[in-house]
């Protein structure tokens, strides 16, 4: 890089409402309650779709590691996670389920600290330019929606809560009804994700340059 040229922002919410010294805080701060908001939105969303419904927050958190980058994708859904455990009805199935500590235990607990994870991957890559790369960009969503989906599993097979008063429900399980159901659903969301960030940000950088 040439000495004096402007750093090209890796992220969408970089290049359209660029952090500054004087209002980093308060734009973390309006950007993790907004992403937060709509991943409670997509939990409340079913869609109709073979074999099972789906609700849309693997694509949010996925969206949301693409537009805001590592720190502030994982700082938005920690914030989120909080909310839901503060008794807050964020979560899937909240009511008639009961939000709170306790609704990390069950089946769905691995999964929530999945989100942080790809949040995580998929934020880094944002981070380092790779959304402006398509098939690189898809390629990690999708590494990071399995590690997601592997996490998920693993708590429901191993740790997971259940009604019965049994932890886990073994591996066969757990991937026969946390995760095979769902693949179809998830290659859709990850293909969304993977090649619409590229073309929002190529979008966004003509709209900044005028």
């Amino acid at each position: 890089m040439a000495s004096g040229t402007t750093p090209v922002p890796g992220t969408l919410a970089g290049l359209l409402w660029p952090a500054g010294e004087r209002n980093g805080l308060l734009r973390a701060v309006v950007l993790a309650i907004l992403g937060s908001a709509l991943l409670t939105l997509s939990a409340k969303v079913s869609v109709p779709f073979w074999p099972v419904p789906m609700t849309l927050q693997t694509l949010t958190v996925l969206a949301l590691g693409a537009l805001l980058g590592r720190r502030l994708a994982v700082a938005t859904v920690v914030l989120y996670i909080a909310q839901g455990m503060s008794g807050l009805p964020v979560f899937v199935n909240t009511p008639p389920a009961v939000p709170g500590p306790l609704y990390l235990l069950g089946p769905t607990g691995g999964f929530l600290a999945g989100f942080v994870i790809a949040a995580a991957i998929v934020g880094t890559a944002a981070d380092r330019g790779l959304a402006r790369r398509p098939l690189a960009f898809l390629g990690v969503v999708a590494a990071a929606d399995v590690v997601l989906l592997a996490i998920g599993c693993l708590w429901l097979a191993l740790g997971a809560a259940m009604p019965s008063g049994a932890a886990g429900i073994g591996f066969a399980k757990a991937f026969a009804a946390g995760v095979q159901p769902f693949l179809l659903g998830e290659a859709l969301k990850v293909a969304l994700v993977g090649l619409a960030a590229p073309m929002l940000w190529r979008g966004a950088q003509r709209l900044v340059r005028g």
